[in-house]
Parts: structure tokens; C-alpha cells; sequence
């Protein structure tokens, strides 16, 4: 008889395997939740960013930035918190590298990650805030997606407990990682009891928190990275309730959970934001090349080029972007034509805006309205946008 024997029937299964080789390439199923959940971040960023007036595509340049800085900054948090594995008595610094071996803490990955979506915003020129705000539902998806990896591992799991969804879990093999002990039937061996299933909470809480960030956002129009500090506010108040379940090792102050802390803070932190900051919603209009838009073809035929429709040029990237109210936005959307920079409908928070700073931005009589590319950049720049310019 095996421990497995014991266990009741109703319960929910976990992965015996979270590693698999293919030729001598191992494929970790963790990794595999991670990309997944970036790519459906991506996408919903990207439709979002699109919503907005951001040129399509936006966002993958966003990604080449924000992912791999995520990724340091999450090794990071994991090394500072945890720093006994890899430089206390018997621990091995360059373990701290291995970061294939599990690792990775959301604070730091956050905190990374927008350090990295920052840079290419200005490198963009597209303001911080519509990109944060635009990302705000997509991050807990992803991380939600994330969770399944910690499913696949057998970690990150709570207490004992007899509820009918309590989550068996294997005895997994410390001489060959991603794999579970077996028996001498070959059978894989389970943990005695049942656990509570913390990775599930949190996986089900994110996608609320997802949906709590879109519902408002529509109702409210939320601007300003207000949006974003909501997901902020959201995810740490789930995280810090589901952290005081898990009973696996980890630092404490005070006999508390280091991460209760941190979730603790960063609601404050976030709380403030939401609270202190207001104003409304950004759009934008591209600038250069990709704002410009074609008017609708005649009813004449004979002026209508065919060969530009059989191979369309790709859009060129805009050198800026101005940044105007919905209703601005709107009106180009339908006419085509560029708000004057010297509009007063544009956005008044008490902040200079895009297209609202001052009256040597727009074009002045001396000036003709073809004017060199340079002086446009010139302007951009005034605007404040930039022209051509394992979780734990």
C-alpha cells in the first residue's frame, strides 16, 4: 500500500511531471506558463494601446524592454530575500544565476518590468501612463497563467485541509528535478493528506482583479496610471490573505511572512496614488508620417492606384506622438485633421499636456507649414513627447 492509497478520491490532482526532454533540451512546463502568460498579456495590451491611438505593434517593442528587465528584476527580489541559499554557510553565489531552477518573485518582477516599459515608452515617445494604464488588465492574466506553472512544480501549496478541492501533492524527486518519487510498483508517490490550494486562489483572484480593472476603467475612464495602480490595489489585497495560507519555507518579520509586508506597503503605496492623482484619460495622435490620414477614394476610378493595393507600403513609424482628450481624438479619428497644438479642449489636470503647453507650438505666420522636419521634432519634444527619439 502507498501513501497515494490513502488519499480521499475527491480531491484535485496534481502533475506528476513538470519536465520533459526533448533530445537534450529540457522543456519546463513552468516556462511554458510564463511565455503563455506573456503573450496573452501582449495581446491585450496591444488592443488596448490600439484604443488609445497607439501604432499597431507598439507593443512588442514595449516587450523587448519590460520582459527581460521583469525577469532580472524578479531574480533580483528572489536573491535579496532569500539570500541564505546562495551566500550563507554551504550556499553558492553563482547558484544565484541558476535561474532555471526556480526563483523569481512577483515584487521584483513588477518593479523590473516597469523599469523597462518606462525606457521604451520615452524611447516611443509615448507617455508612461497610457502604457501602464493600457497593461493593467493584462499583467494579472498573465500572472494567473503563471500560476499553472506553480501547479506543474507541486509548490506554493497551503495547509492541511479536508475540502472537497483540496490538492494532492507528490513527493518530488531532489536528484531529478520536475519529476516525482515512485514506489516499487513505479507509482508516483503523494504527500500524506491534502492541502490547501494557494496557487489556485490566487490564480482565480487575478482573474477577478483583471475583470474589476476593466469594468471600472470602462465606467470611469481611468487615466493617469490610475488604472494600473486599481490592478496594483487588487492584487495585494488577494496576495495578502492567500500568503498567510502557504506554509512553505520562507523569511519572516516580526513572525510574519516577508511578503505579507511587502503586499501590505505596496497598497498603501498604490492606495495614495489612486487617491492623490486625477485628471482625465490620455489619447494620442501619431505624429510624422503614420499621422497622416488618406481620405476616402472618389467615385472616379480612373484616379484610384491600383498597384499601391497590391503591394501596400508598411506604415511608417510615428516620430511622436501628441497627446489630446477623447473628444480631440475622436474628431481626428473622423476628419483626419490634427487638433490645433493651441487647442484649450485639450486635457487641464493642472499638468502641460501634449498639445496644450504653450503658444510657440503651434505653427506661427513666419513660419511655413511645410517646415523642415527638424523643427517638427523641435516641437514634439516640447510637448513632452518623444519624436523619432518561480514566483514567490
Amino acid at each position: 500500500m502507498t501513501l497515494a492509497s490513502l488519499s480521499p478520491q475527491a480531491a484535485l490532482p496534481s502533475p506528476s511531471t513538470a519536465v520533459w526532454q526533448l533530445g537534450p533540451v529540457p522543456i519546463r512546463a513552468y516556462a511554458l506558463c510564463i511565455i503563455a502568460g506573456i503573450v496573452l498579456a501582449c495581446w491585450v495590451t496591444e488592443r488596448r494601446l490600439r484604443q488609445r491611438g497607439v501604432a499597431p505593434g507598439a507593443v512588442l517593442d514595449i516587450a523587448v524592454w519590460a520582459v527581460p528587465a521583469g525577469i532580472i528584476g524578479a531574480r533580483i527580489y528572489h536573491v535579496i530575500t532569500s539570500p541564505e541559499k546562495y551566500f550563507g554557510a554551504g550556499g553558492d553565489p553563482m547558484k544565484a544565476f541558476a535561474i532555471w531552477e526556480g526563483g523569481l518573485g512577483i515584487w521584483g518582477a513588477v518593479a523590473g518590468g516597469a523599469v523597462g516599459a518606462w525606457i521604451a515608452a520615452r524611447q516611443l515617445g509615448i507617455p508612461f501612463g497610457v502604457v501602464a494604464d493600457a497593461l493593467a488588465p493584462g499583467l494579472p492574466l498573465a500572472q494567473a497563467v503563471g500560476r499553472l506553472g506553480n501547479w506543474f512544480n507541486n509548490e506554493l501549496f497551503g495547509g492541511r485541509t479536508t475540502l472537497p478541492w483540496g490538492l494532492e501533492i507528490h513527493r518530488m524527486d531532489p536528484d531529478n528535478p520536475g519529476h516525482a518519487l515512485r514506489d516499487d510498483a513505479g507509482q508516483p508517490i503523494l504527500e500524506p493528506g491534502l492541502y490547501q490550494p494557494t496557487f489556485l486562489y490566487e490564480l482565480l483572484w487575478n482573474i477577478g482583479v483583471a475583470a474589476l480593472v476593466l469594468v471600472l476603467d470602462r465606467r470611469f475612464k481611468l487615466g493617469r496610471g490610475r488604472a494600473f495602480a486599481l490592478y496594483v490595489m487588487g492584487y495585494t489585497v488577494g496576495r495578502f490573505w492567500i500568503e498567510l495560507m502557504r506554509t512553505d519555507e520562507a523569511n519572516q518579520i516580526f513572525g510574519v511572512r516577508l511578503n505579507v509586508w511587502t503586499a501590505a506597503l505596496v497598497f498603501l503605496g498604490a492606495l495614495i496614488y489612486f487617491v492623490r492623482v486625477r485628471g482625465p484619460r490620455d489619447y494620442l495622435i501619431p505624429l510624422g508620417p503614420a499621422g497622416t490620414t488618406t481620405p476616402p477614394p472618389t467615385s472616379d476610378l480612373s484616379q484610384v492606384d491600383l498597384s499601391e493595393r497590391e503591394t501596400p507600403a508598411r506604415a511608417a513609424a510615428p516620430e511622436g506622438y501628441r497627446v489630446v482628450s477623447e473628444e480631440q481624438y475622436a474628431a481626428w479619428q473622423d476628419t483626419g485633421v490634427v487638433p490645433p497644438a493651441d487647442d484649450d479642449s485639450g486635457p487641464d489636470d493642472g499638468e502641460p499636456s501634449g498639445d496644450a503647453a504653450a503658444d510657440d507650438l503651434a505653427p506661427s505666420d513666419d513660419e511655413p507649414a511645410d517646415a523642415p522636419s527638424a523643427v517638427r521634432t523641435d516641437r514634439a519634444d516640447a510637448t513632452g513627447a518623444r519624436p523619432a527619439d518561480r514566483d514567490s
